[in-house]
C-alpha cells in the first residue's frame, strides 16, 4: 500500500499542479508546482491537476466512485476547459485531505447530487487556468503574445502552424502566476463537454479488477464481525466468549458497552465464533414496538399541532372562500439502503499514524472519527477512499469506522471489519417513515387557493446534524413540501417531529424521494375533483416557461401523453424540482382482473442545466427508474419485539428484470449551471404510476409499497 501516491510526494513530482481555494466565497487558484506540503497551512484548496512530462493529464479526484459516472464526468468538465486530448486523460482517486473537501459543504462528502454541481466554477477554472498558463510559457518561448496562440488536442499552437505538446511545457508553466480570472469558453465551444465518452472506471470493473471494500486485503490483517443487539436500546447480559475462542481461528472477543466483536483468521471463522457466543440480551428501550404500534404513534402525531415549516398567504380565509376542499392522508414505510456491497472498513493504528480503507462517502467524518479515537491529529490519519458497490446515503454513516478503529487499536494489527447481509438489513440506518395529511381548497375555476399540508416524520437531521433543526423543523423532512414548483397563493407546511429508537438516515433524494409521491398524487386528486386534465392542471398552477413547466411539458410530449392510448392502458405524470435540476416522469400501465399492475412504459425527461456526462445521466435515468419501481411496488421494513423484523432480500423484495419497463429518457439542452442528477430521476417515479393507475382502475393508492389488494376490490 506504500506505493500509493502520498499528498507529500504528489507535490513534488516535476509537473504542472495547480491547486484551488475558497476565500470569503470567491475561487482562488494558486500554483503548487513547487510547493511543499507543508506550506501555508491555512490554505484550503479544492481541486488538484497534474499534467506531466510525457504529456499524460491526470485529475485527482476525491469523490466516492459509486458507480454514479462522477470519476468520468469531473475529468470531462476539466478537460474540456483545459482543450486536452481526452485519450491522455486518466483518473486517481484522492484520499481524504483538505483539497477535496467540498467547495460549498467544506466536508469531503459524496451525496446530495453535488460531485459537478458545487463545483462547476471550480473544475472549470481549473482547467482554464492551467491552459492559460501553458499558452504563455510557450508564448515566451517563442516570443510572441500569449494571444497569437491557440490550444488543440493537448498542444499549443503557433500561428505559423508549429507546436508545443502540454507535456514539453509542464516545468515553465509550473514556474508562472497563476491568473486569477482566466477566460472560460463558451458552451459553443466545448469539444468533450456533452459527448459520448467512455467510463474511464468501466474496464477496470467489467474485468473484474476493482478492488471494492469487501475484496480488500492488507498484510497481517484479521476479519472481524460485529453482534449488535436484535432490539433497540438492548444491551448484552450474558454471553460465552469460551465457546467463540474455541471456534478455530478466532483471535479475540472483544466485548462493548452494547456490542461484541469476534475477531478471527477469516470471515468465516469471526462469523462462526460470532455465533457461538449465544448472547443473551435484554428487552430493550421498546420491546412492544412493532408496525402496528408505529402505525399508531404516527396517526397520534397527525393529531398534534406541529411547527410551521412554511405558512403565506392566508389559509383560513382561503378555506371559507374555497368552492370545494379536498382532505386526503398518505403512508410511507421505512425502506432500506439494500444496497449489493455490505458495508465494511478496514484500518490499522500505528503509534504515530491511522490508515482507514473504506468504501465511505463522508470521507471527511471517517478522518475525524479516527482523530477522535486514536488522539492523533488529522493529518496523521490517512483514508484511502474505495469504490463502492452501492451507497445511496448509507456508506457516509461512521458505526464500520468507529469498530475497526477500536479493534485495530486493541489487537494491533490491521482490521477488516464487515457486515453480514442480515447485520446491514437489522442495522440499517433506515429512510423514515412519512404519514401526511393535506387539505386544499379550489375555486370556481377548478384553481388551488388554499394548500395545508401536515408531515410526521422521524428527523435525520437531529441525529446528525442537531444545529439544522431549527424551531422543531427539519428542512430534509419537509423538502418537496415548502418548495413545490406550484404557485399557491396560501400555503400552509406543519411538521411533527416523531420520537422513535428506529435509526434514520440519508437516502437517496432524502426528503423529496417521500413528499413528492404524496404531493404529485394530491395534484392529481385535485385535478380530478376539479374536473381537469392532471397534465394541463399542473402546468396551470406553475410559472410559464419556467424550467420545471418546460421539463414537464418535455416528459409529455415525448413520452405521448396526448396520443391515443393503447387498449387497457393509462397513462400518469408527475414532476419534481429539486437538487438543481428538474425532473418528470410519464408511466403507462395496465392493471388485469385480479389487481396486477403492470408498467409498459417510463418516459424521464430531465433538465440538469448543461449535461455534462449525457451517458451516465440516462444511465441514471434508468436507475432511478428501476429504484423507484422497486420502492413502490415492493421495499418495506417490518418490525416486531422492538427491532426490526425484516432479515434479507427474501423478505426484503427489490424490483426483478421481469419487471422493468421500457424507458426513455430525454435530456433537456442549455448552457446553464450543471445541476445534480443522480437524486432529481427518482422521486416523481411513484406518482406517475400510481396516477396512471387511478387513471386506469378508478382506485387511489395512497401508500407505498403499493397496497395492489384494494385494486381487485375496486
Amino acid at each position: 500500500m506504500e506505493t500509493i501516491m502520498t499528498r507529500r510526494s504528489f507535490l513534488k513530482k516535476s509537473s504542472l499542479v495547480l491547486a484551488m481555494g475558497a476565500f470569503s466565497g470567491s475561487l482562488k487558484l494558486v500554483n503548487v508546482s513547487s510547493v511543499q506540503a507543508t506550506a501555508n497551512p491555512s490554505f484550503k484548496p479544492h481541486a488538484f491537476l497534474e499534467i506531466a512530462a510525457d504529456n499524460t493529464i491526470t485529475v485527482w479526484v476525491g469523490q466516492t466512485n459509486l458507480g454514479q459516472g462522477t470519476h468520468t464526468g469531473i475529468p470531462m468538465v476539466i478537460a474540456d476547459e483545459l482543450d486536452a486530448a481526452w485519450e491522455t486523460v486518466q483518473i486517481k482517486q484522492a484520499p481524504a485531505a483538505d483539497p477535496f473537501k467540498d467547495p460549498v459543504w467544506h466536508m469531503q462528502l459524496t451525496g446530495g447530487s453535488t460531485s459537478i454541481r458545487h463545483r462547476w466554477d471550480l473544475l472549470r477554472t481549473v482547467g482554464a487556468a492551467a491552459r492559460q498558463m501553458l499558452m504563455e510559457a510557450a508564448a515566451q518561448q517563442w516570443k510572441i503574445p500569449a494571444q497569437k496562440c491557440t490550444t488543440k488536442d493537448g498542444r499549443i499552437i503557433h500561428p505559423e502552424g508549429k507546436s508545443l505538446s502540454y507535456g514539453q511545457l509542464t516545468l515553465a508553466a509550473g514556474k508562472l502566476a497563476v491568473p486569477e480570472k482566466p477566460p472560460l469558453k463558451a458552451p459553443g465551444d466545448y469539444h468533450i463537454i456533452g459527448t459520448p465518452r467512455q467510463r474511464l472506471d468501466i474496464q477496470d470493473k467489467a474485468m473484474g479488477k476493482t478492488v471494492f471494500g469487501m475484496d480488500f486485503t492488507v498484510p497481517g490483517m484479521c476479519t472481524a464481525v460485529v453482534a449488535r443487539p436484535p432490539r433497540y436500546g438492548a444491551s448484552p447480559e450474558s454471553y460465552d466468549d469460551q465457546a467463540a475462542m474455541a471456534v478455530k481461528g478466532v483471535l479475540k472477543v472483544v466485548p462493548f458497552e452494547n456490542r461484541i466483536a469476534v475477531c478471527a483468521e477469516t470471515a468465516y471463522a469471526a462469523m462462526t465464533g460470532r455465533d457461538a457466543l449465544k448472547i443473551k440480551w435484554s428487552k430493550g428501550s421498546m420491546p412492544g414496538l412493532n408496525d402496528a404500534f408505529i402505525d399508531t404513534v404516527f396517526q397520534d402525531h397527525l393529531e398534534k399541532k406541529g411547527a410551521a415549516a412554511k405558512s403565506t398567504g392566508d389559509v383560513k380565509a382561503a378555506f371559507a372562500d374555497a368552492s370545494q376542499t379536498l382532505e386526503q392522508q398518505y403512508k410511507l414505510h421505512y425502506i432500506s439502503h439494500a444496497q449489493v456491497e455490505p458495508i465494511n472498513c478496514t484500518a490499522h493504528v500505528e503509534k504515530d499514524r491511522c490508515r482507514i480503507w473504506a468504501p465511505t462517502q463522508g470521507a471527511t467524518l471517517a478522518q475525524m472519527t479516527a482523530s477522535r479515537i486514536t488522539g492523533l491529529p488529522p493529518d496523521k490519519v490517512r483514508v484511502e477512499i474505495l469504490p463502492a458497490g452501492g451507497g445511496f446515503g448509507l456508506r457516509g454513516e461512521p458505526d464500520p469506522v468507529t469498530d475497526a478503529i477500536l479493534l485495530s487499536k486493541g489487537l494491533d494489527r490491521p482490521v477488516k471489519v464487515i457486515n453480514t447481509r442480515e447485520d446491514d438489513f437489522s442495522n440499517d440506518y433506515f429512510r423514515p417513515a412519512n404519514q401526511s395529511c393535506i387539505t386544499a381548497g379550489l375555486d370556481r375555476e377548478g384553481r388551488i387557493t388554499a394548500w395545508s399540508h401536515k408531515v410526521a416524520s422521524q428527523s435525520i437531521m437531529m441525529r446528525l446534524m442537531p444545529q439544522n433543526v431549527q424551531n422543531g423543523i427539519d428542512p430534509d423532512a419537509v423538502s418537496g413540501t415548502v418548495d413545490m414548483p406550484y404557485e399557491i397563493p396560501s400555503h400552509h407546511v406543519t411538521y411533527a417531529m416523531v420520537d422513535l429508537p428506529i435509526q434514520v438516515g440519508w437516502w437517496r433524494s432524502v426528503g423529496y424521494s417521500i413528499n413528492a409521491f404524496i404531493v404529485e398524487s394530491f395534484m392529481d386528486e385535485l385535478a380530478h375533483a376539479a374536473g381537469k386534465d392532471p397534465l394541463q392542471f399542473r402546468l396551470d398552477h406553475m410559472e410559464k416557461g419556467s424550467r420545471a413547466y418546460n421539463i414537464l411539458s418535455m416528459a409529455a410530449d415525448k413520452g405521448g401523453w396526448d396520443s391515443p392510448v393503447p387498449e387497457g392502458r393509462a397513462r400518469g405524470i408527475a414532476v419534481t424540482a429539486c437538487f438543481e435540476s428538474f425532473a418528470a416522469h410519464m408511466a403507462e400501465v395496465s392493471v388485469d382482473k385480479n389487481g396486477r399492475i403492470k408498467v409498459h412504459r417510463m418516459a424521464c425527461a430531465i433538465d440538469c442545466g448543461t449535461a455534462v456526462f449525457p451517458d451516465a445521466i440516462r444511465a441514471q435515468a434508468e436507475a432511478g427508474v428501476v429504484m423507484g419501481l422497486s420502492v413502490a411496488f415492493h421495499e418495506k421494513v417490518s418490525f416486531a419485539d422492538g427491532g426490526v423484523k425484516t432479515s434479507n432480500y427474501s423478505d426484503y423484495r427489490v424490483l426483478t428484470m421481469s419487471e422493468v419497463p421500457e424507458i426513455a429518457v430525454h435530456i433537456a439542452h442549455n448552457n446553464l449551471k450543471a445541476g445534480g442528477i443522480g437524486e432529481p430521476v427518482f422521486p416523481s417515479v411513484a406518482p406517475a404510476v400510481a396516477n396512471a393507475v387511478f387513471r386506469a382502475t378508478g382506485v387511489r393508492l395512497r401508500e407505498l409499497p403499493f397496497q395492489t389488494g384494494l385494486l381487485a376490490k375496486g
